[in-house]
C-alpha cells in the first residue's frame, strides 16, 4: 500500500462504520493522520482504535454548530493543519412521503447539507492558508435519480449536496482547494442491511449490470483518489460508483 498521504491530515465524519470507517482506515493505511468523527464520544474512541495508531477520535453532534467548530478545532490543535475533509455522515431515513414530519425533514437537511456547509466553512481558513485542500462529499445516486430505500427527504438532501459541491468548487478553486462529490449506489453496508432483507438485496443486485452489491472499501478507494494529489485537476464533479444501475 503506497503511503502517499504521509504528512497529510484528514477529517472523516460519520466514521463509526460503513463508508466512513473504511475511508478512515484506508487514509491511515496510506500514511495520513485521521480525525475519526462519530457523534458519541465512546463510539468515536472505538472507531479510532479500529483505524489504528494514526487515528484519533473527535466526537460531536453535527446538528450543533458549536460542536462542528470544535471538531475542526480539535483536529487543528492536535495536528496543526487539515488537508482532507470527507463529509460522509448522513441521516438516511426511509420514512415514506406522507409520513415525513417537518421536524424529520429539517433534521435530515441539517445533517446532510447544513453541517457539510458549516464544516467546509470551518476548515476553509486553514486550507486557504496552506494553499491546499481536498474536500469530498458523500452524496448518492439518489441525488441524481431517486433513492432505492431512502425517503424523499434523503433524496432531496443528496441532490442539494451536489449543488453545494459545485458552488464550493467554483469559489474555493483559486485557493488550491478541490471540492468533489461521490454518488454511491446500493452497497453492502450495515445501514443497507438494516433497511432491507437479504432476499430483497439479492433481487435488486441482479438488476445491475455488475450483479452484486458494492463493498465499502471500493467507495473508500474512490474517496482516496479524489483526496490525493493525483486528482488536483478534478473539481466540482459528482462521480458515480454504482455497478451501472444509473444507466438503467
Amino acid at each position: 500500500m503506497p503511503e502517499d498521504f504521509t504528512g497529510r491530515v484528514a477529517l472523516v465524519t460519520g466514521a463509526s462504520r460503513g463508508f466512513g470507517l473504511a475511508t478512515a482506515k484506508r487514509l491511515a493505511e496510506r500514511g495520513a493522520s485521521v480525525a475519526v468523527h462519530v457523534r458519541d464520544a465512546q463510539r468515536a474512541e472505538t472507531a479510532a482504535r479500529q483505524v489504528g495508531d494514526r487515528g484519533f477520535a473527535v466526537s460531536g453532534d453535527l446538528e450543533n454548530p458549536a460542536d462542528l467548530r470544535a471538531i475542526v478545532d480539535r483536529t487543528l490543535d492536535r495536528c496543526g493543519r487539515v488537508d482532507v475533509l470527507v463529509n460522509n455522515a448522513a441521516m438516511a431515513l426511509t420514512t415514506r412521503f406522507e409520513r415525513i414530519t417537518e421536524e424529520e425533514w429539517r433534521r435530515t437537511f441539517e445533517v446532510n447539507v447544513t453541517a457539510v456547509f458549516l464544516l467546509i466553512r470551518a476548515v476553509l481558513p486553514a486550507m486557504r492558508e496552506q494553499g491546499y485542500g481536498r474536500i469530498v462529499n458523500v452524496s448518492s445516486t439518489a441525488g441524481k435519480t431517486v433513492s432505492t430505500l431512502g425517503g424523499a427527504h434523503y433524496t432531496a438532501s443528496k441532490a442539494a449536496l451536489q449543488g453545494l459541491t459545485r458552488a464550493a468548487a467554483k469559489e474555493l478553486g483559486p485557493y488550491g482547494i478541490t471540492v468533489n462529490a461521490i454518488c454511491p449506489g446500493l452497497f453492502d453496508t450495515e445501514l443497507t442491511r438494516e433497511n432491507a432483507t437479504p432476499e430483497q438485496l439479492a433481487a435488486i443486485a441482479q438488476t445491475f449490470p455488475v450483479r452484486r452489491l458494492g463493498e465499502a472499501v471500493e467507495v473508500a478507494d474512490l474517496i482516496c483518489f479524489l483526496a490525493s494529489e493525483a486528482a488536483g485537476y478534478i473539481t466540482g464533479a459528482s462521480l458515480d460508483i454504482n455497478g451501472g444501475d444509473l444507466m438503467l
